[in-house]
């Protein structure tokens, strides 16, 4: 008989430290599901970011470099180009990615690193609690934002379009924009990761897929109710769908 489920042997049987009705883990599961049909486990390499995923180590079981804050797309880099025909994933929060390592992941891309990103967006800084980030929307509120995200009149800008902004550079290849909020999302992401590290095996260029994910603790939210928070608020600022993909015409 043919085993349709199981527990991904890419992750190891651990408790999570994870918050109730965080994001992080269905990615991590996500993410480990693909290396293990894709048979890439010997092959696989994780560069895990300052934040809520920097406990990444402690779950995936294969190779991972813990980076300096922001730095994720630079080690990224290296690694990926001394072992050319590894797997390399850059994992990276709004905050690593958007705000500290924005200047690193720009030129990450628009140089056509040979990487991909897995850039989990909760709109908010978690691990620190819940300051306002690059991607926070506007009217949200934060710790440091307690009254909302005034971008005008408190002079705090507005949220960061980040799989847009990459997009437009010439460097990358596949950009998409998926959620973990429900099952059909769930499965829609690991579809968008499979064509980005597809991609990354041809060597065709920089690939990204951003992924909308529920922070409950820091929106002050119960679990299901951050689910529904996402749905009717996160979605409309980032809409979901592929974003760039030119990958039918670099072959």
């Amino acid at each position: 008989m043919k085993q349709r489920y199981g527990y991904p042997k890419s992750l190891y049987k651990v408790p999570t430290k994870y918050c109730g009705g965080c994001g992080h883990g269905v990615i991590h599961r996500i993410i480990a599901e693909l290396i293990d049909e894709m048979n890439l486990r010997e092959k696989a390499i994780i560069t895990n970011p300052v934040g809520c995923a920097i406990w990444a180590d402690l779950y995936f079981d294969f190779d991972s470099v813990q980076p300096a804050h922001g730095r994720t797309p630079a080690a990224a880099t290296g690694v990926k180009r001394v072992l050319p025909d590894h797997l390399v994933i850059c994992y990276q929060g709004d905050g690593d990615m958007a705000a500290i390592g924005a200047a690193e992941m720009i030129h990450a891309a628009n140089r056509g690193e040979q990487f991909t990103t897995i850039f989990v967006n909760n709109a908010i800084y978690g691990m620190t609690g819940g300051q306002m980030a690059p991607t926070t929307l506007v009217g949200q509120k934060t710790t440091t934002a307690p009254n909302g995200r005034d971008p005008m009149g408190a002079g705090m800008g507005y949220p960061i379009r980040v799989a847009e902004l990459l997009a437009s550079l010439e460097g990358s290849r596949y950009i998409a924009r998926s959620a973990v909020n429900t099952a059909a999302n769930v499965r829609k992401t690991k579809a968008y990761m499979k064509k980005a590290l597809e991609a990354q095996l041809r060597g065709i260029g920089f690939t990204m897929v951003e992924i909308l994910s529920p922070c409950p603790t820091n929106w002050g939210m119960e679990p299901v109710q951050a689910v529904e928070w996402l749905e009717q608020q996160m979605i409309p600022v980032f809409p979901l769908g592929e974003i760039k993909n030119t990958l039918e015409v670099v072959q």
